[in-house]
């Protein structure tokens, strides 16, 4: 008589689900979501959004004022004259007193990009990188083949929205340095200096967050960067002092 044979259950194998872990044959498969599996891809709408603010800030910031100024007015191109620099220092010895402090008063460039920024609910460092691209776009211009002006006031305009106190605490110093030393240039090397430090002290008293150092040390950096010529000039006594910004001779 023969035996009944024991019949030995074999144990579940594994197989590979497709997302590389391990599934016992047989067993029932939750159905997958195909979007999960593309949605790591999706670029970040906020990343888009900040992409698109930087952006906006450099292309403010490049505008020409010195330039359109002059060929809206009928006036010499600053480009022509001094530094070359269509700032409102070079576009008041270009153009004289008026419209070169049309030229000066473009804090705008950098006050209308941030405050963008704010509104459309960036963070701050979205913030301070917009405010850093509005300097650099004045300092170097997409529309003048990456040339054009010191990005000072621009700066300003900038930081008049990121903490306007800083402007007001380095106002003195900047106009002080250029009365007592007659040079625009050392003006805005120190006053851009001091509005760094003040910013830092800003942070410190938790008036600012610690990002907002993006933009006092970036901009103080293309600041300086862009008076390398007028640092040069300074070092060795040729630099022009402000009291002889009359026009230009044509």
């Amino acid at each position: 008589m023969e035996e009944p044979t024991a019949t030995v259950s074999q144990p579940p194998t594994e197989r590979s689900r497709s997302d590389g872990t391990k599934a016992r044959a047989g067993a029932s498969e939750p159905p997958v979501d195909r979007r999960c599996l593309y949605s790591g891809r999706r670029m970040d709408p906020r990343l888009i959004q900040g992409a698109v603010l930087v952006l906006a800030g450099y292309l403010s910031g490049s505008l020409p004022m010195g330039v359109l100024v002059a060929r809206l007015t009928g006036g010499r191109d600053p480009r022509s004259v001094g530094s070359g620099r269509t700032g409102g220092t070079n576009a008041l010895r270009a153009m004289g007193k008026a419209r070169g402090l049309l030229v000066g008063l473009r804090h705008r460039e950098g006050a209308v990009p941030v405050l963008a920024a704010d509104l459309a609910g960036a963070d701050d460092l979205v913030g301070a990188l917009v405010g850093v691209a509005t300097v650099l776009g004045a300092a170097r211009s997409l529309f003048l083949r990456f040339h054009g002006g010191r990005g000072v006031a621009t700066g300003i305009g900038a930081m008049l929205v990121i903490q306007p106190i800083v402007v007001l605490l380095s106002a003195p110093i900047f106009f002080g340095v250029i009365r007592l030393s007659r040079y625009v240039s050392l003006g805005s090397l120190v006053g851009s200096a001091a509005a760094a430090v003040l910013l830092a002290l800003m942070v410190v008293l938790g008036a600012n967050p610690p990002v907002a150092m993006v933009y006092g040390v970036g901009a103080a950096i293309l600041i300086w960067v862009a008076h390398a010529d007028n640092i040069d000039r300074l070092i060795h006594g040729r630099e022009r002092r402000f009291d002889s910004f009359d026009r230009d001779p044509a």
